[in-house]
């Protein structure tokens, strides 16, 4: 329901299992995307305050280490629980400062709960390897041992989800953790730390700390950080993997996106046009995985496809939260609002048809006149030099490219600097089967717009989608969190020796 109280929240870092007000007396305002009111104040944590969190993850970390997985994992089974019994709270709680539908915000908190679920079987995924008799009387086997303290950088556009796909992993591989939300939307993450205290997890072992760039590189120069994990752009992903390698940390970084969706002739025209609602528009387009070009093979295909989409997105429903069968939120920040706007005269003025603006959309929303609310828009007669081509929009833009066959279709997707998601829509499986194949993609969907990988399956692009060399969550993720250590052993065989040891029935010694 819609909120009407007024009263600005004053929001703490979350550090050793209680609230923390940090020493830095920095603050930034957080704002509903709805109707632009100031809804909380988050604190920015100073070096001093990821340090005081970083000591207190590093005091936690050797009893944590030494905890049975089997007992992590009851850990985590508890926090499932609870997750499932709070979501329709925590989906509002990041509803009311994303902006984001219900609906998406409940869909993304799930996906975020298969992680959960993928690490309450710790004691499988830590299983080792053991070779018998390699020489004589000498055996070999691995193990895979916790790094230490660990950190998560997230972005503002899944906070449930994202931070997910990492503390729980690392938490369940022996791990302590430091994450850092983003500071435009951090109560969610403040709120899943206080839920896996109630499960029982120790103090300190998860921390939260809100932040900016200040925070940032306090965490990518400690010393006791082994390994940062981060979500987010492009720009952003490139400064920390090499600022946090040179400090000799493990990084990985999963970075911006330009994702295509190939449209075949012989494609289900309805049925791919439905599927770039959800794909395009789902979320306001701001996600790493939205589907921000459709590459339709001949002209046939692009006009049919127009015809399909053009009234669907203008039906779209717009609105707050809060709003009956609202199908599309805001955009996050006015920022975000004015880039967006930003593409769509640059699209215009660089030769593409913009068939739909979604910016003369106009919103009879009582109380949202302030709100970052925007249409959605497509652009038509793309061409691969325009900027709406080349860069991550982040708002409710699809770009149309006309390609005159499958094989320039596909060059056009491989020749894209970034690689993170790509589909094809056919009902051939000859040309599906080569999409998947010869693609340049990490992530790649037949039929289905957005790939994104169930849990115990890993997510990564190629290219400058991804920084590092490991994909997040699923075995990758129990990888990069966990060092291995390879142990060969001899034991002398004789018999005389052993004849020391008298053991009696039913004794434990």
């Amino acid at each position: 329901m819609e909120t009407t109280n007024k009263e600005v929240k004053i929001l703490q870092h979350f550090v050793n299992g209680r609230d923390f007000s940090g020493n830095s007396n920095r603050f930034q305002d957080i704002h509903d995307p709805s109707n632009a009111e100031c809804i909380a104040k988050a604190p920015l944590a100073n070096q001093q305050d990821v340090a005081t969190a970083v000591a207190q993850a590093k005091k936690a970390f050797p009893a944590w280490a030494n905890t049975p997985p089997a007992k992590r994992a009851a850990i985590m089974f508890r926090f499932r629980e609870l997750l499932l019994k709070n979501s329709g709270h925590i989906a509002e709680i990041l509803s009311r400062e994303h902006g984001k539908t219900l609906e998406d915000a409940s869909g993304s908190l799930a996906r975020g709960i298969e992680v959960v679920e993928f690490c309450t079987s710790i004691t499988t995924h830590l299983r080792s390897d053991f070779s018998a008799q390699v020489s004589s009387n000498i055996d070999s086997y691995n193990l895979r041992q916790p790094l230490g303290v660990c950190a998560g950088i997230t972005p503002f556009n899944f906070p449930a989800m994202v931070p997910m796909w990492m503390f729980p992993v690392a938490l369940s591989a022996g791990n302590t953790f430091v994450l850092k939300p983003s500071e435009k939307d951090p109560s969610t993450s403040l709120y899943l730390a206080k839920l896996l205290s109630q499960a029982g997890l120790p103090d300190g072992v998860l921390n939260v700390v809100i932040g900016d760039k200040i925070t940032v590189d306090a965490i990518l120069e400690h010393d006791d950080i082994k390994a940062v994990s981060f979500v987010g752009s492009t720009a952003v992903g490139e400064y920390i993997y090499h600022k946090g390698s040179a400090n000799n940390k493990r990084v990985q970084a999963l970075c911006g996106a330009k994702n295509h969706m190939l449209i075949m002739p012989d494609a289900d025209i309805e049925k791919t046009a439905q599927a770039l609602i959800g794909s395009v528009y789902g979320s306001a387009g701001e996600r790493c995985m939205a589907v921000s070009v459709a590459v339709t093979v001949g002209d046939e295909v692009a006009d049919a496809l127009l015809q399909k989409l053009i009234p669907k997105v203008k039906n779209l429903k717009i609105g707050p939260y809060y709003m009956k069968g609202v199908e599309m939120g805001p955009l996050i920040t006015k920022e975000s609002l004015e880039r967006t706007r930003g593409y769509l005269k640059a699209g215009q003025e660089q030769g593409a048809t913009l068939v739909l603006n979604g910016d003369e959309t106009k919103l009879q929303v009582q109380g949202c006149e302030n709100g970052y609310f925007i249409g959605g828009s497509i652009f038509d007669k793309v061409k691969p030099n325009m900027s709406i081509y080349t860069d991550e929009i982040f708002g409710p833009v699809l770009s149309i490219v006309r390609a005159a066959s499958y094989q320039e279709a596909l060059e056009l997707i491989n020749n894209h600097e970034y690689g993170n998601g790509a589909a094809i829509f056919t009902k051939s499986g000859a040309a599906a089967r080569h999409f998947t194949h010869n693609v340049q993609i990490g992530m790649v969907g037949v039929n289905v717009p957005i790939p994104v990988p169930v849990a115990y399956h890993s997510f990564g692009g190629w290219k400058r989608s991804l920084f590092g060399s490991s994909a997040i969550h699923g075995m990758e993720g129990i990888r990069f969190y966990t060092k291995l250590k390879t142990v060969t052993a001899r034991w002398l065989d004789d018999v005389k020796d052993m004849a020391q040891f008298h053991f009696k029935a039913g004794s434990d010694s």
